[in-house]
């Protein structure tokens, strides 16, 4: 672009230094010529506009899946979900948060249906023509914590998270001081990574309490039969009982405050001595010099 505009301007002063007898009728076609680059340029520059607001991609996926005892089906982008299939409700699930416009997916879920049939057809055929090769694995890699910052007696949510497993499915289980919790849990959906793995969010409902202890197990094909144990216990030295704190944070404010009134009165009677002394000295000058 700033090419351009320094060729029209080179061509200005070079008209104008040819000019001859006729030197009208070059003018006219000068200024013609100089509209036209001035429209060219406008031209080019919008069409460099447009195309720079289209050059952010977007990854949107589409995955099918099925095995013996699973199946799945989901739509989303940039590694997030947007839409799931849920089999058990015979329903799609839009999965975008309250804030986002809502979209709609006419037609997804009857589709995943057709999906899962042409799944299953086509798994009997590659198991029987690749004779059952042995399936690739990764592992799970897991990680618990809370969702919100811990105070003993408010509730809150313990999040259990496992990522980087292939194939699904993965079992998630979880304890609090070694017996099985059966109520308050939630599970999401398989989600994919960039690079063909999954991962999957387990959470527990909770009441933190002193020396309570949590422990979230995971079981995946890959680990062969050693399941991961993540455990989490209520930290004492952050918990802070939603009760006491406003007393703790009082009587804090109250011993702060005696502090700085017994320094502000130390400093004045030291300042009021000072004072004192200064002009008892002034005053003995005085009348030793009245005596003189």
């Amino acid at each position: 672009m700033l090419f351009l505009l320094s060729i029209c301007v080179k061509i200005k002063y070079v008209k104008q230094e040819k000019k001859s007898a006729n030197g009208v009728s070059k003018k006219i076609k000068y200024n013609k010529k100089k509209k036209l680059f001035f429209y060219l340029s406008i031209l080019i520059y919008l069409l460099s506009l447009d195309v720079c607001s289209i050059s952010v991609l977007h990854n949107d996926f589409k995955i099918n899946g099925c095995s013996d005892t699973e199946k799945e089906s989901v739509c989303g982008s940039d590694g997030e979900e947007i839409w799931h299939a849920d089999f058990i409700q015979q329903m799609g699930v839009n999965t975008l948060p309250d804030f986002a416009d809502a979209l709609r997916f006419p037609g997804f879920y009857e589709s995943s249906i057709a999906a899962q049939e042409a799944c299953k057809q086509n798994l009997a055929v590659c198991i029987k023509a690749y004779k059952s090769p042995p399936e690739e694995m990764d592992p799970p890699e897991t990680s618990i914590y809370p969702k919100n910052d811990v105070q003993l007696g408010v509730e809150n949510s313990l999040v259990c998270h496992v990522t980087g497993f292939f194939p699904p499915p993965v079992n998630i289980s979880w304890t609090k001081n070694n017996v099985v919790v059966t109520e308050g849990e939630s599970l999401s959906r398989y989600r994919p990574r960039n690079d063909g793995t999954f991962h999957i969010f387990s959470s527990v409902d909770i009441v933190p309490e002193e020396r309570d202890i949590y422990s979230c197990t995971v079981n995946h094909r890959a680990l062969q039969g050693q399941a991961q144990t993540k455990i989490w216990g209520v930290p004492e030295t952050t918990a802070v009982s939603p009760r006491l704190g406003p007393a703790v944070f009082c009587g804090a404010g109250f011993t702060l405050a005696l502090l700085g009134a017994a320094t502000g009165i130390f400093f004045f009677i030291k300042a009021a001595a000072t004072r004192n002394t200064d002009t008892a000295e002034k005053e003995k000058h005085f009348m030793q010099w009245t005596y003189q």
